[in-house]
């Protein structure tokens, strides 16, 4: 069933207290959860409910939890356990009284992230909207925008070939023995060491016997899959059982250097890729590219971001520009007059919004061209979802969490800005507020 609302009543309980009565009313956090379409948020996760069933937990509690996570950068565990400890963190998911314990489970942030799904859209517009209506930023930004792509790091190790083998070998034998499958051998034991010597005979740059430590480690993992498979022939269940885990163990069994069909680089994400963006300290990371559109024109309470969205696959930059362009207008609810984007762009082919490279000069004068000199204003904001945010490190499993964890750093940041802009308000307005008694002391 739908969410049950908040119980918010004036009442009084003598035996706890109210947060209103304990809090600065005009702390920031304060301020933004007054000022948040709480009910709108109700309204656009409903259609995600059944009409059976029990009551899912409070909108504005789920919501707040996911928002407060993103903007502090916090982990679901860790945002729980400052819940308890922070009053502010209460009275933003919509507490009356002030709780000694965490009233659910930490699991139903994973189960409402699932549920959400692609509707997490609906906070980005939240805080957009939220920002405009606080003065930190202007619909006219919205019309002239900045596009650029980054990687998105996935939480996996650094990927081997000896590590990779090692590890489907352990995986496999894991399941065989989870199973009851008897196997000739595991080979765990020789796995391991093989792994270890491998990699000290690379740092020793002892490439021929690196080689053989490999070439052993790939025909135990042959002799294992194809030990499996004459084991779990026949039997329907353990052959659904195993399918997943051979599959992978056969993709990385077989898999070269330089094949152009997708490698695996991670056991327990073998939707990570390998991508090159030219950094020198960098030159590949794994993950998925990302990207991430901006104003170009800086606002009153920063530099904003309009729209985010993962690109799986590692597509060329310039044929997701066509994508991302209506995707923002939608969340934006505003026509693009102009975009700006980087050399990676060329061969865009997109007709219908004058789209400016970098380094272009025909066509370039006047405010177009002070707009282009702007374009490099989105680097630091990917800087800052990054360390600020979770965008520099996606814990969230599969593609559905690929894509959840960079619309979230994007709300994050947009919350943050929001924040620091309520401080500021609130520290003028005060200033402002004590001028006079100062002005009659002196």
């Amino acid at each position: 069933m739908r969410p049950v609302k908040p119980n918010l009543s004036s009442e009084t309980d003598l035996f706890r207290s109210r947060l209103d009565q304990i809090i600065n009313m005009r702390h920031e956090l304060v301020r933004l959860a007054q000022t948040i379409d709480w009910d709108g948020l109700d309204e656009f996760v409903a259609e995600r409910f059944s009409a059976e069933g029990r009551p899912g937990v409070s909108t504005r509690f789920m919501m707040g939890l996911l928002l407060l996570k993103a903007i502090y950068g916090l982990s679901d565990e860790a945002v729980c356990d400052r819940w308890v400890e922070n009053p502010y963190f209460q009275y933003f998911t919509g507490e009356a009284f002030f709780a000694h314990a965490f009233p659910h489970e930490r699991s139903d942030l994973s189960h409402w992230r699932k549920r959400l799904g692609g509707k997490l859209d609906g906070l980005l517009a939240e805080s957009l909207r939220v920002a405009q209506k606080v003065g930190a930023l202007k619909r006219s930004d919205l019309s002239r925008v900045t596009v650029d792509t980054t990687v998105q790091p996935k939480a996996v190790t650094f990927p081997t070939d000896a590590k990779l083998l090692a590890t489907a070998i352990a995986k496999l034998g894991e399941l065989a023995k989870a199973e009851g499958v008897r196997l000739r051998q595991s080979y765990v034991r020789l796995a391991k060491r093989s792994a270890i010597m491998a990699g000290r005979y690379i740092h020793a740059k002892q490439f021929n016997r690196a080689r053989r430590e490999l070439k052993f480690l790939r025909t135990r993992l042959g002799r294992l899959i194809r030990d499996i498979r004459r084991r779990t022939s026949g039997d329907e269940r353990l052959t659904k059982v195993f399918s997943e885990a051979l599959d992978k163990a056969f993709k990385i069994h077989g898999q070269k250097r330089r094949q152009q069909e997708p490698k695996i680089y991670s056991w327990h994400a073998p939707e990570t890729e390998c991508i090159g963006k030219g950094k020198a300290h960098k030159p590949y990371e794994f993950g998925v590219k990302v990207t991430i559109t901006t104003p170009n024109h800086r606002s009153v309470g920063g530099q904003f971001v309009i729209h985010a969205l993962a690109l799986p696959g590692n597509p060329y930059d310039g044929h997701t520009l066509a994508k991302v362009i209506p995707a923002t207008e939608a969340v934006t609810g505003r026509r693009i007059e102009r975009v700006y984007v980087d050399k990676g762009y060329r061969g865009h082919g997109v007709k219908d919004s004058p789209v400016y490279i970098s380094g272009q000069r025909r066509g370039v004068f006047g405010v177009i061209k002070r707009e282009l000199k702007r374009r490099s204003a989105v680097e630091p904001v990917i800087g800052h979802m990054k360390t600020d945010g979770h965008l520099g490190r996606n814990f969230l499993k599969g593609r559905l969490g690929d894509q959840v964890n960079a619309v979230l750093s994007a709300v994050g940041y947009n919350f943050r800005l929001i924040l620091k802009w309520l401080k500021l308000f609130v520290a003028i307005l005060q200033q402002f507020r004590n001028w006079p008694l100062y002005a009659k002391s002196a």
